[in-house]
């Protein structure tokens, strides 16, 4: 197979097989499947040519045989939006949506991630890591902020295992839970405010929606489960100037981290109106409740026009 480095046409594409790669091995795997299924019915009513392919073990020898010629990636997590999956399809010259390696490594883990931000000027809570949960624990009376502080595993998306620590005992729970998971701990400063999200199209600030959780906060259930009760506005009613720094950070954080087609930053903007950026999404969620594709929509793409356009952006790009 030819490596083919640029970006397609509509019509080259509509000549090719598509395989949307869905479900794949991470805590994130259900949602994962709910974006896959959602991406490929999309594409399908566009007139593409689509395979799915539940991403395991034996995606290589998959690949092969369904004779993918680009990949539209769902997978969301480890093993997906961490690099690895990019840099198999890049040994196998197929072209895929997204970011490349090394900006999808740096984006699925916060801590370089922030190293990132830091570097080059990006507002984010302080913050402090440990390499295993007994460390953390060590240092629970050393915290260069007070109580409460925010824990995370380094290296899950969706919220998953992350905790708004209030007392030394919820930190000590809260990093027990967060060690199961993949990566270093992050400790986090947690900063008050209202949680808004600001999406990027092909280095284009799309927007900014605000999130408005029942819960403590944006959290796995209130992201994924009906009934929950969140609350999306968009635009997200922030002071003009607010709004404009918001989509200002996003657009930075993506082009620090070297993103490409579609990111989602979340950010705290404080009651101060101070904006800090907690993390991008270098594969941002594409089910029906996700922020990305309702971002979109409120500047009028809708959610196949948001998939092709994903899809045109397919190349090989380590």
């Amino acid at each position: 197979m030819t490596p083919n480095r640029g970006a397609f046409t509509k019509d080259e594409l509509k000549q090719k097989r598509v395989g949307v790669l869905l479900g794949g091995m991470s805590a994130e795997r259900d949602v994962s499947l709910r974006t896959g299924e959602a991406v490929s019915g999309a594409l399908r009513g566009l007139g593409y040519t689509v395979v799915e392919l539940d991403v395991g073990k034996d995606l290589p020898a998959r690949l092969a045989a369904e004779q993918v010629d680009v990949a539209w990636l769902a997978v969301h997590g480890r093993y997906g939006e961490d690099g690895c999956l990019q840099g198999l399809l890049e040994s196998l010259f197929i072209p895929y949506t997204g970011s490349g390696v090394l900006a999808s490594a740096l984006g699925m883990d916060k801590v370089y991630a922030k190293q990132v931000f830091v570097a080059h000027g990006i507002p984010t809570p302080a913050y402090r890591s440990f390499r295993d949960a007994a460390s953390a624990l060590a240092a629970a009376d050393s915290l260069p902020f007070p109580f409460p502080v925010v824990v995370k595993p380094s290296r899950e998306g969706s919220s998953v295992g992350v905790h708004i620590c209030k007392t030394r005992d919820a930190y000590e729970a809260a990093v027990t839970d967060a060690a199961k998971y993949a990566g270093t701990l992050l400790v986090e400063q947690f900063v008050k405010g209202r949680e808004v999200q600001g999406g990027v199209l092909d280095d284009e600030a799309l927007g900014v929606i605000e999130v408005r959780a029942a819960r403590e906060f944006y959290d796995y259930d209130a992201k994924y489960k009906a009934g929950t009760g969140t609350q999306y506005l968009f635009p997200a009613p922030l002071p003009p100037e607010q709004y404009a720094r918001v989509n200002e950070v996003c657009l930075a954080a993506h082009q620090a981290l070297g993103c490409s087609g579609g990111s989602r930053s979340d950010v705290i903007v404080t009651d101060g109106g101070e904006v800090f950026l907690l993390e991008t999404n270098t594969l941002p969620g594409m089910t029906a409740s996700s922020l990305l594709p309702k971002i979109a929509a409120g500047r009028g793409i809708d959610f196949p026009s948001l998939c092709e356009r994903l899809l045109l952006g397919a190349c090989l790009k380590a």
